[in-house]
């Protein structure tokens, strides 16, 4: 009898001994290969995540538990679903680059809430952005009173960019040869103006990549000028 429970308890202390080394080894194995994972995402940052970066985080965070968790489970039933996530999330990140609804849709847009040293009230209200969160971001950038900000634009990172001392925001007219209509109606021009500006340069739209209007000039980077 007492050998019967030595043996019983050595096994049950080799298979207890196994379970941890099992649990570490996946536990390296999991840390680098997540790493490549996000290496292959392009991700740098966790402020640099959008809404579908941060939907697959989270998912691939869970992944990883469970299968540290469950020593018996084998570490594919979490591997290949994260592949599968990753090569979603790549896919989607490429498919947005060619689809500006797309892209408005998954990251939406920067907000200007101050313009021109005015508050748009009506835009934190539809963006659930509130007074408190305005003041108190300006107050981590060293600003005093919303009076010294001519401009400030909630960007889709949720970081307010402020701009100072300055009567114009230079607003982005084409973004991958694409128009924003909506900042064509808020500067008061229209589709026709862009495109005669384009004929002036001799330049498709198709071959912008980059323009923005101030006052003063309607700056355009062309395709071809990038590295």
């Amino acid at each position: 009898m007492y050998e019967m429970n030595k043996t019983n308890i050595h096994g049950h202390n080799e298979i207890g001994d196994n379970m941890y080394i099992d649990m570490i080894l996946k536990t390296f194995f999991l840390y680098f290969f997540i790493m490549f994972m996000y290496r292959i995402m392009g991700k740098k940052e966790v402020g640099e995540l959008g809404l579908i970066d941060l939907i697959v985080s989270v998912l691939i965070a869970e992944l990883a538990a469970i299968s540290i968790e469950e020593t018996n489970r084998s570490i594919l039933m979490s591997v290949v679903p994260i592949i599968v996530l990753v090569i979603c999330e790549v896919s989607l990140s490429f498919i947005s680059m060619k689809s500006e609804k797309l892209r408005n849709f998954f990251d939406g847009k920067p907000s200007v809430i101050i313009k021109k040293g005015k508050i748009n009230f009506s835009l934190m209200t539809k963006i659930r952005y509130t007074l408190d969160d305005l003041i108190s971001q300006l107050r981590q950038q060293g600003i005093k009173s919303i009076e010294e900000v001519d401009y400030a634009i909630l960007e889709n990172s949720g970081d307010l960019s402020i701009f100072q001392n300055t009567k114009e925001y230079p607003m982005p007219i084409i973004l991958d040869g694409v128009i924003d209509e909506t900042v064509i109606q808020e500067i008061g021009k229209d589709r026709a103006w862009i495109l005669r500006l384009l004929k002036q340069e001799n330049l498709p739209l198709e071959d912008v990549f980059y323009a923005f209007y101030t006052q003063k000039k309607t700056f355009i980077i062309k395709k071809s000028d990038l590295l």
